[in-house]
């Protein structure tokens, strides 16, 4: 059997939650070099807030370093002063043509802090999908009143509502076992 318009709208909203979470985590910083942590990192390109990852090829030079080369050396030294004033931490070396950002391993403290902020991020998703769910609920109860549904079919209706919570929940706790492995295993 399909499931109801309302479950599949209740579907929808709480996957694009868990989707906005796993984008949220994958830009938290790990202690381990990641082109994604420049992504927020803007630069002022002619005026324009330009992310450094549209204005310069990011690559990994080892296990603790990335490397920025921009197609045009003369934003160098925005791209430079754009990382300093970012709340990531890292000192770019500038050697006229790339900036290398060495990333120091972490400390256990600074990784417990990092894991702590992704639970956070992960409640945070958890929320929203139980709001969703709560607006749902909303909508099959006025549903019922209004003759639309039938008594146990809305019975049967939240069961259903309740599974696909769920299953996004057991998704969010998914991701943040993945993210806390990642910040605790480098």
């Amino acid at each position: 059997m399909a499931d109801h318009p309302l479950i599949k709208e209740a579907s929808s909203k709480m996957k694009i939650s868990v989707e906005k979470i796993a984008e949220e985590l994958k830009h938290l910083r790990t202690g381990r070099p990641s082109p994604a942590v420049l992504e927020e990192v803007k630069v002022d390109y002619y005026g324009t807030p330009t992310p450094i990852n549209q204005l310069a090829s990011i690559s990994l030079l080892d296990e603790r370093t990335l490397v920025i080369k921009p197609w045009d050396k003369s934003v160098l030294g925005a791209m430079e002063k754009a990382i300093l004033s970012s709340d990531l931490g890292l000192n770019p070396m500038n050697d006229g043509n790339s900036l290398k950002l060495s990333f120091p391993r972490p400390t256990t403290e600074q990784r417990q802090k990092w894991v702590k902020h992704a639970k956070e991020i992960v409640e945070q998703g958890k929320i929203a999908v139980r709001n969703v769910r709560r607006e749902i609920l909303k909508k099959l109860k006025e549903a019922q009143k209004a003759g639309e549904i039938p008594e146990d079919d809305e019975k049967r209706l939240e069961n259903r509502l309740q599974e696909v919570t769920d299953e996004h929940v057991k998704k969010l706790d998914e991701l943040f076992e993945q993210k806390e492995k990642e910040i605790m295993e480098f």
